[in-house]
């Protein structure tokens, strides 16, 4: 075998296997969308933050009892004894019901219950908020995987190559075409793509994990995300949408709302409460014809208080304007987000369109040291350093396109509309206002039946 044919089949089998590195990725079998629908499924955080709203809920129950009269009973049974240890009372027994109810309270619990709604609206909105934080988490962790899959395979390919290559020039070295030196390069070229393929193997093992966590399951073959269409045209509708939609700006108006009401609150604290009470008692028997009814009127309020009713009028203010300077903040932080990942959609799509001009370059560029290696004009060493460039060129074009696809769901994120409902996902929806019905006019069953209905709706969605 002469020199120059021995040296082709090298490269061109080189070349080959270099051209199936374009192509890392295999047909579908999980989406992105089955990925994403999972993790709604299986979020603990959900559920955490599912119970916290519930919690909020019982909050506007509360504070409606509070409107309410309240009755109670109270037994007690007493015997009197001198010091001599006679008895100077025999045993008494007397049973009370006392309704009691706050007549007038100048509207401190007809605010208690408009803030405790107020409340309400902001943990839905928080929940939103974590919904689109473990959507976005599932998406990083879905193209997480990919990546590192198709790192895992463009590294395979190279190892193969690189295989071919050595036994290819160990059999060149036989017939005496080459020396032992050129031999061991191609020996250290396959060991440091062996090394390579090592370490993508353990960066995807990592991936998978991290995929388990995120979405509930390990993954399988993972298909290319399909383009997202973005609500708005331009950045500055793109901002417009988001200081309109954004969850946390949503959640944080309805606190700076919450905190208005407080401070109502607070400031008629100072004003007095016209309580009633009717009271039925009955002694010794316990029958009706030895009850006493009693009716009784009052009127309570601070006159002294030490500075502590002063005192948190003064903290609910301090607390609004926390309150209304993070609104404020935060809507400075989310156009910021908006912009930065509107400007960055555009940085990873013309990065990807250079990497794979890169690609098409470098492979020119190896194509060029194959036909000079013929001629005798290249060594060993730069046709292996071109195949280098190669590889890392296509690896740089990989990590482009996975940048770009992930991008579009970052810019949703920072619009606020990265959530179920806006990328219609085939999964039950959760909806935050059945409980709420269930328990806004506090019932005094411990669980209603509305309760006992959205029980079954989340049990259904833990065993899907």
């Amino acid at each position: 075998m002469s020199k120059t044919t021995g040296f082709k089949k090298v490269l061109f089998s080189g070349a080959a296997v270099l051209s199936l590195m374009a192509v890392p990725f295999a047909a579908a079998a999980e989406t992105l969308g089955d990925a994403l629908a999972s993790a709604y499924k299986n979020s603990g955080l959900l559920e955490q933050n599912r119970a916290t709203l519930r919690a909020a809920d019982e909050g506007v129950a509360g504070a409606l009892s509070n409107l309410r009269p309240t009755i109670a009973y109270k037994y007690s049974g007493s015997k009197s004894f001198g010091s001599d240890g006679n008895v100077l009372e025999d045993w008494s027994e007397t049973l009370s019901f006392i309704a009691s109810m706050d007549i007038y309270t100048f509207g401190r619990n007809k605010l208690s219950v408009d803030l405790q709604k107020e409340v309400v609206l902001a943990t839905r909105a928080g929940l939103v908020n974590v919904e689109q934080q473990v959507l976005a988490n599932a998406v990083s962790a879905y193209q997480g995987v990919r990546e590192a899959q198709a790192l895992v395979n463009l590294r395979q390919s190279a190892v193969r190559l690189n295989q071919q290559n050595l036994k290819a020039s160990q059999d060149r070295f036989e017939v005496g075409e080459i020396t032992r030196t050129q031999v061991s390069q191609y020996e250290a070229q396959l060991a440091s793509a062996r090394a390579s393929l090592a370490a993508s193997q353990g960066s995807l093992s990592a991936a998978r994990e991290t995929y388990k966590v995120a979405i509930g399951h390990y993954p399988s073959n993972l298909s290319n995300p399909p383009s997202i269409p973005l609500p708005a045209k331009t950045l500055e509708a793109a901002v417009t949408v988001a200081k309109q939609t954004h969850p946390g700006i949503i959640a944080l108006q309805h606190q700076a709302a919450a905190q208005d009401i407080a401070v109502d609150i607070a400031e008629r604290n100072l004003f007095p409460t016209v309580e009633g009470q009717v009271s039925q008692s009955y002694k010794d028997d316990l029958t009706i014809n030895n009850g006493v009814t009693s009716l009784s009127l009052g009127v309570s309020g601070p006159i002294y208080s030490g500075g502590a009713v002063s005192s948190a009028i003064r903290e609910s203010i301090a607390n609004r304007d926390a309150s209304r300077a993070e609104l404020l903040q935060t809507a400075r932080e989310v156009e910021q987000g908006v912009r930065t990942n509107w400007a960055m959609l555009s940085v990873y799509a013309a990065s990807e369109e250079a990497s794979n001009a890169y690609v098409r370059a470098q492979r020119v560029a190896y194509d060029g040291v194959k036909e000079e290696a013929d001629l005798g004009a290249s060594t060993t060493l730069d046709v292996l350093s071109a195949e280098q460039d190669l590889l890392d060129a296509q690896v740089s074009a990989i990590q482009a396109r996975i940048a770009r696809e992930s991008q579009s769901y970052a810019v949703l994120q920072s619009l606020g509309m990265l959530t179920v409902d806006q990328l219609k996902l085939n999964v039950p929806v959760y909806d935050p206002a059945a409980y709420y019905n269930a328990v806004k006019n506090a019932p005094t069953r411990y669980v209603s039946p509305q309760g006992d209905k959205l029980d079954r709706v989340l049990e259904g969605l833990m065993r899907k």
